[in-house]
């Protein structure tokens, strides 16, 4: 299963990516605390191919996919 999300997301000039905070589908924001890695993968509960972030948010790791430009957290 999939759950869609608006992203915050820093563009640096060499074109990385970083997530700063997501927005749940009720408005509710959430602050990324740490990236612990970033690499190409599948995400095997969800169906989809991209880059997963795996995060902390709130002392919970999570998987962060951006699939172009498409965000979503496995569940």
């Amino acid at each position: 299963m999939r759950t869609s999300l608006v992203v915050n997301v820093r563009h640096d000039i060499d074109g990385k990516q970083t997530p700063l905070s997501i927005i749940w589908v009720d408005g509710r924001t959430f602050e990324v605390d740490r990236i612990h890695d970033i690499c190409r993968a599948a995400s095997l509960k969800a169906s989809g191919v991209g880059m997963r972030y795996t995060c902390s948010i709130r002392n919970k790791q999570i998987y962060l996919y951006d699939e172009e430009g498409f965000w979503f957290l496995e569940g």
